[in-house]
């Protein structure tokens, strides 16, 4: 068998890599030319879902192609993430990312399927809204210092509702436990809808949960608004005061939404989808429909998004763990 030679060899591992190259440039220009798949790893109904198709409605307008909804939820977002981390990177599979996925879950996981760090190809910010802390209508309490002086005399047995373990819902539960000292039983659910249905029919006493999910049962007075976790109090929940407000200086736990694509999808694409989200979030009619959900647009570089270890600290002095 004839061996080829060290000049040979390169030569032919450079035109391979050109030809590689030139295949994801053209697999580029085309893109798209099918239907694109958007990863939600919740149920419908809640705040990520709600982003997710307001997001996808509008890139399929932009894109001249569908962008289809696909929800995936359970084990805190891991379920969803394993699978856009195995998907082609060809930029026909992306994913909504809660802050808890890539902020909350690479500081929990003792041997995960995916690295957060790795296993994704940043693209955006899409938005963010605001966490509060909801009581059940049987709860005999107003504000947010007396649900606290109620929880002192019960250690351990007032209940709160998450949207899931290891959330940012989670988080923000198990975080004003540590700062307020007090000990609460967290009920984790598979998503925002059955968690808020166990406040409503009192199976639980609290709820932490967003601004999207909880606003319409207080102004409907279905529940009852204890504090809002941001540094002002929202234009839906003008008399639900800050949990700063309550006393508890620089509580802020904002829960944000974002978008990635499998690690190595094309930088074409990627530049191609941030620049179409930028346009998309600056358009009146997007904003008005995720304002009328106590969202607001947040767009951001590959690089910002990328950006997302902070939350380690937090985790460690809360004590969040999967259930």
């Amino acid at each position: 068998m004839s061996r080829v030679s060290p000049y040979r060899r390169r030569t032919l591992l450079l035109a391979a890599a050109l030809a590689l190259g030139t295949s994801f440039t053209a697999q580029a220009d085309n893109w798209p030319s099918k239907p694109i798949k958007l990863v939600v790893p919740y149920p419908p109904g809640g705040a990520a879902d709600t982003v997710g198709r307001i997001f996808a409605e509008k890139l399929s307008e932009s894109l001249k192609q569908s962008v289809v909804v696909d929800n995936r939820p359970g084990a805190g977002t891991a379920i969803a993430a394993e699978y856009v981390a195995k998907s082609a990177a060809d930029g026909y599979t992306l994913s909504l990312v809660p802050t808890g996925q890539l902020t909350i879950l690479p500081h929990l996981a003792k041997e995960p399927r995916f690295d957060p760090f790795t296993s994704f190809t940043p693209i955006s910010q899409l938005a963010y809204t605001s966490v509060v802390i909801a009581a059940s209508p049987e709860l005999p309490v107003t504000n947010l210092k007396e649900a606290v002086a109620l929880a002192k005399t019960k250690p351990g047995r007032l209940s709160y509702s998450s949207s899931g373990s290891a959330t940012i819902i989670h988080l923000a539960g198990e975080y004003f436990a540590s700062v307020a000292g007090i000990e609460l039983l967290h009920v984790p659910f598979k998503g925002s809808a059955p968690a808020v249905t166990a406040l409503l029919g009192n199976e639980v006493n609290l709820a932490f949960d967003t601004l999207t999910i909880l606003a319409p049962q207080i102004k409907a007075g279905k529940i009852k608004g204890l504090a809002i976790a941001a540094r002002e109090r929202s234009p839906l929940l003008p008399n639900v005061p800050t949990v700063i407000e309550a006393g508890y200086a620089d509580f802020e736990v904002p829960s944000w939404f974002g978008l990635v694509a499998p690690a190595g999808t094309p930088k074409e694409i990627v530049q191609k989808l941030n620049a179409e989200i930028t346009a998309i979030a600056k358009q009146p009619a997007t904003r008005e429909k995720l304002a009328a959900q106590g969202l607001e647009p947040w767009p951001s570089t590959p690089e910002q998004l990328a950006d997302h270890a902070k939350y380690g600290q937090i985790v460690k002095k809360a004590r969040i763990t999967f259930d």
